[in-house]
């Protein structure tokens, strides 16, 4: 099982605090979830956004990264201050 967390402004948007994908080959690295949710269409396709940032059992990291069953994942906006 793979969780998937949505945060901030994502999570407003899609109506989702997060949801779980039952782990199977095609899951190898977080892109290939991001690319699954992208596939949904309509407001999903703020998941392709450049600034999307990304973790992967709460240590951020790139969407090449590697996934196993039972990994948490999250999708967020870059956060910008002043």
């Amino acid at each position: 099982m793979i969780r998937v967390q949505y945060f901030a402004r994502y999570r407003e948007a899609l109506g989702l605090d997060g949801e779980q994908f039952a782990w199977d080959a095609g899951l190898q690295r977080l892109d290939d979830v991001r690319q699954r949710l992208l596939a949904r269409g309509g407001i999903w396709a703020l998941l392709g956004e450049a600034g999307l940032m990304c973790a992967r059992n709460q240590e951020l990291c790139a969407l090449d990264e590697p996934l196993e069953d039972g990994d948490e994942i999250a999708f967020f906006p870059t956060v910008t201050g002043g």
